[in-house]
């Protein structure tokens, strides 16, 4: 079935023809404007896994959708307002995300001005927003925080890779109701801060205190501060951010959040065919396997992530490193992960991508078993991957 898969692939990305870009649909409801868009993807894959017990629940297939609203309106002055939402309409227990897969994604208004910009809502904090972690074919299979896996966990019917959430970038505060502000960029800097009061996904901050569990985290920090410069063929990429929290029902081994991540990339115009691009990112958390409601007195999370991809034209090629560890200290195992991917990508106009590869994830543990009855677990798959992108 691989071999088919990637002969499949192959045909397609050659013969796939560019058709006409279909654009999102905006209304004019003067004074404002209303944007529709959104994004669908779906993959068919091989998978290669142990076998639990008796069988396991294996799928061949993964998808979702998403729409997304913009409602806006700009000023004489320069002022530019607007409101923001996501909601994930369709997924399947292989695609999931950030957010956990909830209906509503994001929903936050912007404020943009000469002297920056403010974001309130439910959204993504400044150090995730301002990440560099490498360049990918594909964010939705990269094996860096993907939206799409293909590997199912029998013992639990859910995709194994929530067992680690991979993330090379500090996602902490996730799309928790928050206030944030970025200064414009000033020779090549930009600086980027949130706060979110609490775990409240209400849309608005301060409503209220956010779920009643032990250990959550209130009073989340971020900074971050990222650093772009373009010269005639090449361009550079640096951020680095930390997100502080204080950890609020605190049990003898529970402690406050403290989660950093830095990144780069580096891209280099060979000719008008040909770019090339390489870069990474790293990140730590005092975080079991990057888990807000688990921080620890003891052991620690990171994650690392490389890649470079080589374009021509319409065509690219990634290759992608990944390794991470998560240490739970006195109070529990040490997890580790290591993930490689080959992913051959093909832009068939603004709309449709089309990427074809193959990963090999790996993980151990020095205490317990995984669903086969053993410390490590190897597992690979050559899949397919469509996608179909309106708006930005």
């Amino acid at each position: 079935m691989k071999t088919r898969l990637m002969m499949t692939a192959a045909a397609l990305l050659a013969a796939a023809p560019a058709g006409a870009a279909v654009p999102a649909l905006t209304v004019d409801l003067d004074p404002a404007t209303l944007t529709v868009g959104g994004i669908a993807y779906g993959a068919l894959f091989a998978p290669d896994l142990p076998k639990a017990t008796g069988g396991a629940d294996q799928r061949w297939a993964t998808g979702a959708a998403d729409v997304n609203l913009k409602l806006s309106r700009d000023y004489d002055s320069g002022l530019s307002l607007s409101l923001k939402s996501s909601f994930e309409v369709l997924r399947d227990r292989l695609s999931y995300d950030n957010y956990g897969g909830a209906l509503v994604q994001k929903v936050y208004g912007v404020a943009q001005t000469g002297l920056g910009t403010v974001e309130v809502g439910m959204t993504d904090g400044a150090v995730y927003a301002l990440a560099i972690t490498g360049p990918v074919s594909d964010d939705i299979t990269s094996i860096e925080n993907p939206n799409a896996t293909f590997f199912i966990d029998p013992s639990t019917g859910r995709a194994f890779g929530q067992l680690f959430d991979f993330s090379s970038a500090t996602n902490s505060s996730l799309n928790y109701a928050k206030i944030s502000y970025y200064t414009p960029r000033i020779l090549g800097f930009e600086l980027g801060a949130s706060y979110t009061p609490a775990q409240n996904r209400e849309v608005i901050p301060f409503l209220n205190n956010g779920p009643h569990k032990e250990n959550r985290q209130k009073s989340i920090w971020e900074v971050a501060l990222s650093y772009s410069e373009q010269w005639e063929t090449m361009a550079l990429g640096v951020y680095g951010g930390v997100a502080l929290a204080h950890g609020d029902g605190k049990l003898a081994e529970d402690a406050s959040l403290t989660d950093w991540s830095v990144g780069s990339e580096f891209d280099y115009t060979i000719n008008d065919d040909w770019k090339w691009a390489i870069g990474g990112g790293y990140r730590r958390a005092n975080t079991f396997a990057f888990d807000i409601y688990d921080a620890r007195t003891s052991g620690a999370t990171e994650s690392g992530h490389l890649s470079s991809t080589l374009s021509y034209g319409d065509y690219s090629l990634t290759g992608e490193y990944g390794r991470g560890t998560a240490d739970g200290g006195m109070a529990g195992p040490v997890i580790g992960i290591k993930a490689w991917q080959v992913q051959l990508g093909y832009t068939i106009d603004t709309n449709w991508q089309l990427t074809t590869g193959w990963q090999e994830h790996v993980y151990d543990r020095n205490l317990g078993s995984f669903y086969d009855g053993s410390k490590r677990l190897a597992m690979s798959a050559a899949f397919v991957h469509l996608k179909f992108k309106v708006g930005g």
